[in-house]
């Protein structure tokens, strides 16, 4: 099994970084896993031409080889190059898949008169359905490991090397200042749930894949 970090994501306004509005476009950090014949790209946050290029700059590989394509969570930024992998098998937790589906029926089901707002999220439902609720092991030594709290059914992945345990953590750990300084993005679902997810993370992984930010050492293994 192998792994690595396709593209290195960002956010729209790095609130670590005391910055105000939002001075760039949110993308995640793509991840690509190779497991036992599995090619799963994890998060592909840049748009489909983009992430195409990143991938084969990074590993050689087409899109059409990839044959799983997991989603951390389901907000925009973690999933704008879904569209590159038509042939692969779309992932979800089975959590964020529910909870998203409930959200967005509620918001059809309040938005009679707006043309424009019933597509959109009719658009937003056909791409949901797409995405199947995720077993709890993807491929040998990828593991499914829920981290809720920044939405509700966030869900990281845990991959078991044979001397460290690698966690791509989405947004649960949103950058290498949030985990240095042990906090979480403000706008979170449920914070409280957000910092139990947090400190999970910490707790289970020696290196960690940030959402919006490179592969980082767990400060907690640096000092052992």
């Amino acid at each position: 099994m192998d792994y690595r970090v396709v593209s290195i994501g960002t956010l729209s306004c790095h609130e670590l970084w005391n910055e105000r509005g939002s001075p760039r476009t949110a993308h995640s950090t793509t991840t690509l896993i190779r497991s036992g014949g599995r090619v799963i790209v994890v998060d592909p946050g840049l748009p489909p031409v983009v992430i195409a290029a990143r991938l084969h700059e990074r590993s050689g590989l087409e899109p059409a080889a990839v044959t799983d394509v997991f989603l951390t969570n389901f907000r925009p930024p973690h999933r704008r190059g879904l569209a590159a992998f038509p042939d692969a098998r779309w992932h979800i937790s089975e959590a964020e898949r529910e909870a998203v589906g409930a959200h967005l029926v509620t918001q059809l089901r309040e938005s009679t008169g707006d043309e424009q707002a019933r597509r959109l999220l009719e658009e937003e439902i056909s791409l949901l359905q797409r995405c199947h609720a995720a077993p709890d092991r993807l491929a040998k030594q990828v593991d499914l490991f829920p981290l809720p709290g920044f939405t509700p059914g966030t869900c990281g992945l845990v991959l078991s090397l044979a001397n460290s345990t690698v966690l791509v953590a989405g947004d649960a750990v949103a950058t290498v200042e949030h985990l240095e300084q042990g906090r979480v993005l403000r706008n979170c679902f449920d914070a409280e749930l957000a910092r139990q997810s947090f400190m999970e993370a910490g707790e289970i992984a020696d290196l960690i894949i940030a959402g919006h930010d490179n592969l980082v050492l767990n400060p907690a293994r640096r000092a052992m």
